[in-house]
């Protein structure tokens, strides 16, 4: 247990009336920003790892606000300062660094039989042993090394040897120590494991899906990728802890992982409560069988338990192959099944407006893809299943791809799940159109970052270099409230931004300029209307200008084939929106050129259907080119069908329909030959 510091006045009932900072001078603020940093990191050590915390959060919070001022105002910076919890400097990479020991594997398994075979040999060679029990962390490991009692660095585990230096994303950590009691060995090397506890995971989830970004699949990623990250800011305002578990290295004299345990306890380490020492492999079962009942209850992810000989001297008799040490084994949890628990329904807006109720999941094994999200379709259906908090559901991978609930097994608690009446972003009102609900606002933060996104994509702009994450910047910084503001970007705006440099920058702009000449069928796609994919785009552009597209009515919109009431009515709707005209106005003004692009006769009436992907193309540049060479090109195949392209990764129903029809079919090569070739 860490001592609480002697004589300090900002432990106990601290008065955080300061002396102005300005009255202070330098050897004053020097002995303030020595106790409150000291006051500090005792408050860290009660919250994070006692959980007993001694001052309320308002006071603590006016200590660190106090130390960050002196250290600012008198340069006192220190890396190891909790104000560095914060996070710096974005980092411009991650150093390669090698690990003060090697950092191995265990060896694992799911059978009894195993465990049972790893203890008899244990038996074998070094006689009757005991066991440290411990929850196997389902986490991301790393290595952190202090000298002379101070943080000095912390490594990922990487191939073992070496591994990355994450010091200033582990930092930001509260659990981990950034100094050490004056009892502290010299050199020490601990292990450890990142995870991100199970609430914070799910905070964490439903922000990103309420901005329209896509959840982590479960804790474990979101810890390993959060650590990796180059941004500590970041790091650091996302849900990280941290338990210690082993001692690589260290002056101090250790017999046993007992010795160790309580090391890394007075220390300050947080070690888990669940660890305990049994003295046989059947009471290493009876551990493992009981967290395995109880790891739905737990804060924290575990796959399992590790048993380790607690005797050092055997620990060396036994010694390691290459790969892993012969003193540890573990014992790892069957996968889940596809039953799981609702933790949240939180609802996503799309780039249309659309809001999406999204069941956020217990992370569940389903063939061997872990799931923690699946989306319903409305709040309709999410009645209709009974989908509420905490209900028991039944997951499946339609298709083997997307999540879905088939069946909820036991109902939840809460009531049953609502759409809100404004929209979770930006708080606008919401509509419902038929049984789906829509966002009011086309400047929801949510619609513009995945219209940016759709506007950028091939089958649109085909704007390289702005996908989702650099749509989220450009939002974020406020450069971009509409795809017409991408082409007012300048070089200097674009370098400021993390992670761009002059070449990044370059690259967008010339991209930029290049999309201005583009198809009006592709520009009519790229706006993003609701309903209007690329096949209907390209039924618009051949019946209107893009003026007189504007100006249509919905009786007007219907003439054209496949374009019923409800495109027509999200056609007129959309620019009905002054905002959106305004839009289209101000593409035009920067120098986009869309082209009503006649057909060519080449192909004239020839009908084609495409399945599987033909390479070198997507769907949307072979529709275009073809029937800009005029042919016509549709999704399913009749009496009517000239050829069917059976491309890679085809599906069987079109094969089968071209077979009942008598349509002939054509592999790449001879799609190339017979039909491309002609162009």
């Amino acid at each position: 247990m860490v001592e609480e510091p002697a004589d300090n006045p900002y432990v106990h009932a601290p008065d955080t009336s300061f002396t102005p900072v300005e009255e202070l001078d330098a050897s004053a603020a020097r002995e303030q920003v020595s106790q409150l940093r000291a006051a500090v990191e005792y408050h860290d050590y009660r919250y994070y790892v006692e959980n007993d915390p001694v001052v309320s959060d308002a006071a603590y919070d006016a200590l660190f606000a106090r130390l960050d001022r002196l250290e600012d105002a008198f340069d006192l910076h220190d890396e190891n300062s909790p104000t560095q919890r914060v996070g710096g400097e974005p980092l411009d990479e991650l150093e390669t660094v090698d690990h003060v020991a090697p950092l191995l594997s265990l060896q694992s398994s799911g059978e009894r039989e195993e465990i049972r075979e790893f203890d008899r040999r244990i038996r074998e060679a070094v006689g009757d042993v005991d066991y440290s029990a411990e929850p196997k962390f389902d986490g991301f490991s790393v290595e952190v090394v202090y000298e002379d009692g101070a943080f000095e660095r912390a490594v990922t585990r990487g191939d073992g040897q070496q591994g990355e230096d994450v010091s200033a994303n582990v930092r930001t950590i509260g659990s981990v120590p950034l100094h050490l009691p004056a009892s502290a060995p010299d050199s020490l090397a601990v292990r450890g494991e990142v995870y991100m506890p199970r609430t914070g995971f799910q905070e964490l989830n439903e922000r990103r899906v309420q901005r329209g970004d896509d959840p982590f699949a479960n804790p474990r990623n979101a810890a390993a990728g959060t650590v990796r990250l180059l941004d500590p800011e970041t790091v650091a305002d996302r849900p990280l802890d941290a338990f210690f578990y082993d001692v690589i290295d260290t002056s101090a004299d250790l017999g046993s992982q007992t010795e160790a345990f309580d090391l890394l306890r007075d220390l300050g380490f947080r070690v888990n409560d669940e660890t305990t020492v049994v003295d046989d492999v059947d009471a290493v079962l009876d551990y493992r069988d009981r967290l395995m009942a109880e790891r739905d209850d737990l804060e924290y992810e575990i796959d399992g338990i590790v048993a380790k000989v607690v005797d050092f001297d055997a620990r060396e008799q036994l010694g390691s192959t290459a790969r892993h040490p012969r003193w540890a084994f573990a014992y790892k949890f069957p996968a889940r099944t596809g039953r799981t628990t609702v933790e949240r329904i939180v609802v996503q807006v799309g780039r249309t407006g659309k809001l999406t109720p999204v069941v956020l999941l217990e992370p569940v094994d389903v063939q061997g893809v872990t799931i923690s999200r699946a989306t319903l379709h409305n709040a309709g259906q999410a009645r209709e299943l009974g989908v509420t908090e905490g209900a028991s559901v039944e997951i499946e991978r339609a298709g083997d791809v997307i999540p879905e609930v088939v069946e909820v097994v036991e109902g939840g608690e809460v009531g049953a799940f609502e759409m809100p009446d404004t929209c979770p972003v930006c708080d606008s009102e919401v509509v419902q159109e038929g049984e789906h609900h829509f966002c009011t606002n086309a400047s929801c933060p949510a619609q513009l970052r995945r219209s940016l996104e759709h506007f950028c994509s091939r089958d649109a702009m085909d704007i390289e270099g702005l996908g989702a994450e650099a749509a989220d910047q450009l939002v974020d910084a406020g450069l971009v409230e509409s795809p017409a503001d991408l082409y007012d970007l300048n070089r200097d705006e674009l370098v400021a931004l993390e992670g761009w440099g002059e070449r990044s920058a370059g690259n967008l702009l010339d991209e930029l300029d290049a999309s201005t000449d583009v198809a009006l069928a592709t520009f009519v796609y790229a706006l993003g209307i609701r309903h209007v994919g690329t096949e209907r785009a390209r039924a618009l552009a051949g019946a209107f200008s893009l003026d007189a597209l504007l100006d249509a009515s919905v009786e007007d919109l219907q003439a054209v084939e496949d374009v019923g009431p409800e495109v027509a009515e999200a056609v007129v709707s959309f620019f009905d929106i002054e905002s959106n005209v305004e839009m289209v106005e101000r593409l035009l003004d920067a120098g986009v050129t869309p082209e009503r692009r006649d057909r060519g006769e080449e192909l004239e009436g020839l009908t084609l259907v495409f399945t599987g992907s033909v390479p070198g193309y997507t769907r949307a540049e072979l529709t275009e080119l073809l029937e800009t060479h005029g042919a016509n090109v549709t999704s399913s195949v009749s009496g009517e069908t000239d050829y069917l392209v059976v491309g890679e990764n085809p599906g069987a129903r079109k094969q089968s329909q071209a077979a009942e029809e008598g349509v002939a079919t054509l592999d790449p090569d001879a799609f190339e030959e017979r039909i491309l070739s002609q162009l």
